[in-house]
C-alpha cells in the first residue's frame, strides 16, 4: 500500500507491504522505492515491509540546496513515527546506507539491526569529493547523460549482457530523478561525516553486503571495516558490482531473511 507523510512541508511517499516485524528499506543514489520490488516480494511474507522513497527521490519532494545523511534521517524517522513503530531493523543501499548510519546515531534507541548494502562508513576522501564536485558540473550540464552513465557503473561490467532488463529498469528509474535533486544529494554524500565509530558501538547485529566487483567500492575496505563490528554479518558476491540484490537477487534475500531472524530472536 501506498502512503505519504508530511515531512518539512513537503511530501514523502513510501510503500507498506506485510505484517509482523518491522523492515526498513532505504534505497541509493538514483533509485528509489521501486528498486526494492523484488525484496520486498521475498521479505514481505514474514515481515512488515517499509520502503521508503528518500528525499528528492521517486515520489518524494526535494528538500532544499543539499540532502544531508541526517536529513534523510529525520526523513525515515518521520515515517517510522507517522506507522506509530518503536524497534525496527534498518537496510541501506549505498546512499541509503549513510542514511541509515546517520539515523543510527541520532536514534540508536529504535534499531533491533542494520545492513550496510553496498555501503561504508567512511567519509569520502578527498579525491571523492573532488569526483562528486565534477559530477554536479556534469549534471548542470547534461543530467539524463549523467545518470544512464553512473546507473551502468553500478553493475559488473560482466554482468552487462545478462542483466539487459535490470540496468534498464534501474536507469528507468533514475532518469525520474530531477537536476536539482541529484545535485542535493551528491552534496549531501560529499560532506558526510566518518561514521566507523558506530560500527564498533553498535549493540545490535550488523550485517555487510559487498560486491567484490563493485566500482563504487573496493570490496577490501569494505572487509576491513567489518572487523569493527562486534555481531557481524558478510555476504560477499563474488560475482557482483554495487547492485546485489539486482545481481544475485535469490541469494542475496535468502542472506537478508537469515540476517533478519538473528535481528528478531
Amino acid at each position: 500500500m501506498l502512503k505519504t507523510v508530511i515531512f518539512k512541508k513537503g511530501n514523502v511517499t513510501f510503500s507498506d507491504t506485510g505484517k509482523g516485524r518491522a523492515v526498513v528499506l532505504l534505497h541509493g543514489f538514483l533509485g528509489s522505492r521501486q528498486i526494492w520490488d523484488s525484496t520486498i516480494e521475498s521479505l514481505s511474507n514474514s515481515y512488515r515491509v517499509i520502503a521508503i522513497d528518500l528525499p528528492g527521490h521517486g515520489d518524494t519532494d526535494c528538500f532544499g540546496y543539499v540532502h544531508t545523511s541526517e536529513l534523510i534521517a529525520k526523513c525515515v524517522k518521520a515515517v517510522m513515527d507517522s506507522l506509530r513503530l518503536k524497534k525496527y531493523v534498518i537496510i541501506g543501499h549505498s546512499m541509503g546506507g549513510y542514511a541509515a548510519l546517520a539515523f543510527a546515531d541520532l536514534f540508536p534507541d529504535n534499531l533491533k539491526g542494520l545492513c550496510l548494502y553496498h555501503s561504508t562508513a567512511y567519509a569520502d576522501s578527498e579525491e571523492k569529493k573532488r569526483d562528486r564536485t565534477r559530477s554536479i558540473k556534469v549534471v548542470k550540464a547534461n543530467h539524463k547523460i549523467y545518470t544512464t552513465e553512473v546507473v551502468k557503473n553500478l553493475f559488473a561490467k560482466k554482468n552487462f549482457k545478462y542483466l539487459k532488463d535490470e540496468i534498464a529498469f534501474a536507469q528507468k528509474i533514475a532518469a525520474k530523478t530531477s537536476k536539482q535533486s541529484i545535485i542535493a544529494s551528491l552534496e549531501g554524500m560529499k560532506d558526510r561525516p566518518n561514521r566507523d565509530i558506530i560500527l564498533g558501538m553498535a549493540h545490535y547485529p550488523v550485517m555487510m553486503v559487498i560486491g567484490e566487483l563493485d566500482n563504487v567500492l573496493p570490496y577490501q575496505q569494505l572487509l576491513e571495516q567489518s572487523e569493527l563490528i562486534k555481531d557481524k554479518h558478510i555476504l560477499y558476491l563474488e560475482h557482483d558490482g554495487h547492485m546485489g540484490f539486482l545481481e544475485s537477487p535469490r541469494r542475496s534475500n535468502q542472506a537478508l531473511k537469515k540476517f533478519l531472524r538473528v535481528c528478531f530472536k
